[in-house]
């Protein structure tokens, strides 16, 4: 393998969100961080020697987006998606949360009803919250291990009025890659109700065979106009603090719209440092990507297998992301106490399944981009804490 996805990079003391927090999160040092959403792995080698050489350059000036770097993306989400965009499509943001932050201000009222499908990424409740308007649900439904879309309950909830839905594919957090005839039942009650559709597909990159991701707007001519399609290369390279996103806006007055939002909140730059990352990482990171996806299916198999047998905490299996659903309501034990007893006996700390809304209680979000050897440890830990609690019964 070209890339060393095997070694251990000590992250401590760069300010890092996922190691350097870990204390103040979870009140202790020798706590295993597997949580938040980014990976322990260096970026391609033309991304970093991309940034080191634009950063010999010395001048960090006001940077722009130019058709050159349109003509990237375009290339990139073709190849990978088959999906052909034209370039006057593409509007540039910060993060995807920050354009869905702007589409809702820009295409929704205050008390419109905003759906989404629970349990989910926190910000999206945060972000209909705090813009005011109204939470509508769409919990999915978990048969057999795999979450699945109620549509009775969908086109129940759509019918009654909603504005808007932030469709997140590959799901974040049940990992679920929604296929084809799902999407399509999705515009099919969408056109009918006449509801906008926000598709956070900031995780698109990262999907593993048989499945394949397929970006909503692709599907159909009549519902692309009335789609905002949200997409990244952070996730899927390891940018997240670069801050690089972009949007994909067929209709014209649409996307006139939201980039006079992003002006009005001044969110119409992204910085330097991101604008070289995307370029490297869509032009000469194929390889390390395809490598990454194997060796996180690794990682993947190895957690299947390490509580296949177990009661007490059972695997949703990613079909994309990666990112582990674990299903701990086995034990029986209150929310509060499954947060605990992960914190404070396994030493994992893991991302808290309640705040990914009420259907998230019973439930952990594990981050296996990491080296095999730690996702083994904080497997291990999970293990031998479960069973010596087993042992003490």
């Amino acid at each position: 393998m070209e890339h060393d996805f095997q070694q251990l990079i000590n992250r401590q003391d760069t300010r890092s969100v996922k190691w350097d927090l870990v204390e103040t999160l979870y009140g202790s040092k020798d706590v295993l961080p597997m949580w938040v959403a980014d990976m322990d792995f260096q970026v391609p080698k033309a991304v970093s020697n991309a940034l080191s050489e634009r950063a010999l350059h010395g001048i960090f000036g006001y940077t722009y987006t130019d058709k050159q770097l349109n003509e990237i993306v375009v290339d990139w989400v073709k190849e990978q998606h088959h999906w052909t965009l034209s370039k006057a499509w593409i509007l540039y943001s910060p993060g995807v949360i920050s354009t869905i932050h702007m589409a809702i201000q820009s295409f929704t009222n205050k008390g419109d009803k905003v759906l989404i499908q629970t349990p989910v990424y926190p910000p999206f409740y945060d972000i209909i919250k705090k813009h005011e308007r109204t939470l509508v649900t769409n919990p999915l439904q978990l048969n057999d291990q795999k979450y699945e879309i109620d549509f009775e309950d969908l086109e129940e909830k759509l019918k009654q009025g909603v504005k808007a839905f932030i469709l997140c594919n590959p799901h974040n957090p049940v990992g679920r890659v929604w296929t084809k005839e799902e999407l399509q039942h999705i515009i099919t009650l969408c056109k009918k109700y006449e509801v906008l559709i926000i598709s956070d597909e900031i995780h698109a990159d990262i999907v593993y065979k048989p499945h394949q991701h397929i970006p909503i707007a692709s599907l159909d001519e009549e519902i692309q106009p009335n789609t905002i399609t949200c997409m990244s290369p952070t996730k899927t390279f390891n940018l997240a603090g670069l801050q690089v996103s972009y949007v994909i806006v067929s209709d014209k007055k649409m996307r006139d719209t939201l980039k006079e939002m992003f002006h009005k909140q001044g969110m119409h730059m992204i910085n330097t440092m991101g604008i070289t990352a995307l370029e490297a990482s869509y032009t000469s990171g194929k390889t390390w990507l395809n490598q990454l996806t194997e060796y996180l299916r690794i990682n993947i198999q190895y957690v299947l297998e390490a509580l296949q047998n177990r009661n007490d905490v059972k695997v949703i299996q990613p079909e994309g992301t990666y990112l582990i659903w674990l299903d701990f309501r086995g034990l029986g034990w209150s929310h509060q106490k499954v947060k605990s007893f992960l914190q404070e006996k396994a030493k994992v700390g893991l991302n808290d399944g309640a705040s990914f809304g009420e259907d998230g209680e019973g439930f952990m979000r594990l981050n296996i981009a990491c080296p095999t050897q730690r996702v083994e440890e904080g497997i291990h830990r999970i293990i031998q804490a479960l069973d010596k609690i087993k042992e003490e019964e």
